[in-house]
């Protein structure tokens, strides 16, 4: 019977990532999900006819969901332009609130404040899984985003892209200025 599931390359391409993530050899991974190494070599090399019972052991031994085995990756782009977004605004002063994006529950932040000037982009490797990066343009402009398919933002223009996922930022004019939270989860 032929194989109707996910694409063996998908699934190739994701063990090899989530293995080399989480630092294991071929032999390790094997050992700790109970499957022959030669079976999870063929895995590897986009062949074989893999199991849901063999991805789930590899799942469980990578600390994944079997979902993230099967599924490839979804680039979660978000882009709010300045001027858009649901805005607030204050009876008592010249301030207005607009929410870009909530905390999801269990969610770590670190805030940046990033200057960045014309010249090499700066291209940047997968962070851990599940991490999001979010930009705000306070000065100047930007092409940044996921290194397949980056985004030209200009002041005031906030955007939202997987931080587990190979990444750039080059700034478009001198003195450019950008405001960075990394969202861990």
């Amino acid at each position: 019977m032929p194989n109707t599931g996910a694409p063996l390359e998908v699934i190739a391409a994701s063990l090899r990532r989530e293995r080399e993530r989480v630092g294991l050899s071929l032999s390790e991974l094997a050992k700790r999900a109970g499957v022959a190494k030669s079976t999870l070599s063929q895995l590897e090399g986009g062949s074989g006819n893999p199991s849901v019972e063999t991805l789930w052991a590899l799942g469980v031994a990578l600390g994944v969901p079997f979902s993230r085995l099967v599924d490839p990756p979804v680039a979660r782009v978000q882009v709010i332009r300045a001027g858009e977004g649901p805005a607030i605004y204050s009876e008592r002063s010249h301030y207005t609130a607009t929410l870009l994006a909530s905390c999801p529950p269990g969610a770590r932040r670190d805030i940046y404040q990033l200057t960045v000037e014309p010249g090499a982009p700066r291209e940047s490797e997968p962070h851990m899984p599940g991490t999001v990066e979010h930009i705000i343009v306070s000065r100047g402009r930007v092409l940044a985003g996921p290194q397949s398919a980056p985004v030209e933002l200009g002041v005031g223009d906030y955007m939202s892209y997987p931080g587990d996922l190979p990444h750039t930022c080059a700034a478009l004019e001198p003195g450019t200025a950008v405001v960075m939270v990394m969202e861990h989860v």
